[in-house]
């Protein structure tokens, strides 16, 4: 396995770096049973992400995060930052609850490849921004003037969502296409509870688009992404 630079601030990213290298300098007793599995789910995602050259660093959060979400992307001085706030986070159980034990590691790599999309997007300088020849949402009627951009954000954080959970997908069919019908039924409920239409995380049109996994065809996961992402803003109204 090739070495990883860890460049957090936190020795705690380090100690995952040691953990998942295996050298043994004791810095892996550092992290809880949690941060360990975790860490060695997304590891698959994180190599190839090192693989292909991109300028990512693991960050796992040393103080307790009860609030935070589990696995979530920053992106600081042109470097991607995936961020692990598992300590005392009783959402990090709930994010894997009910899965079959076959289907942690499948679901956690979708999870890791989800936050990957997120860093290919800021790394093309294209966060928020629309594909060429696709045209923004009509804002709802009647809306007060001073909620426009809120609206307008809050629509663009949406499609974004929606290309990071189709390159998840993706990434699923891929390298686990045995399990594909399983784990796409696993995000749709996710996406379904308690889903509240255009707010931030409604991307079930887009998740129902890859309901069949031979639909993320292409080579690249960005590219069979972007596929199904333009007809399902297209579809928009």
């Amino acid at each position: 396995m090739n070495r990883v630079r860890c460049r957090a601030k936190w020795r705690r990213a380090a100690a995952a770096c040691a953990l998942l290298l295996g050298a043994g300098n004791g810095l892996a007793d550092e992290l809880t049973a949690t941060e360990a599995r975790w860490l060695r789910g997304i590891w698959p995602v994180v190599s190839h992400a090192r693989a292909e050259q991109v300028p990512l660093d693991l960050v796992v959060q040393p103080q307790p995060n009860p609030d935070a979400v589990p696995l979530a992307l920053g992106f600081v001085g042109g470097r991607c930052k995936l961020v692990l706030s598992l300590r005392d986070n009783p959402a990090a159980a709930q994010a894997l609850e009910g899965l079959a034990p076959e289907l942690v590691d499948p679901a956690l790599e979708l999870m890791a490849a989800h936050e990957l999309a997120h860093c290919r997007r800021h790394l093309d300088g294209a966060w928020a921004l629309l594909p060429a020849g696709v045209r923004p949402s009509v804002m709802p009627v009647g809306l007060d003037r001073g909620l426009y951009d809120d609206y307008a954000a809050m629509q663009a954080t949406r499609r974004e969502e929606a290309f990071a959970d189709l390159v998840g997908l993706a990434w699923t069919q891929q390298r686990y296409p045995q399990q594909y019908l399983r784990l796409h039924a696993w995000l749709t409920g996710l996406r379904s509870a308690e889903r509240l239409p255009g707010s931030h995380h409604d991307t079930l049109a887009w998740v129902l688009l890859a309901r069949d996994g031979a639909a993320l065809s292409e080579p690249s996961i960005f590219a069979s992404a972007t596929l199904l992402w333009r007809a399902g803003l297209a579809a928009e109204p």
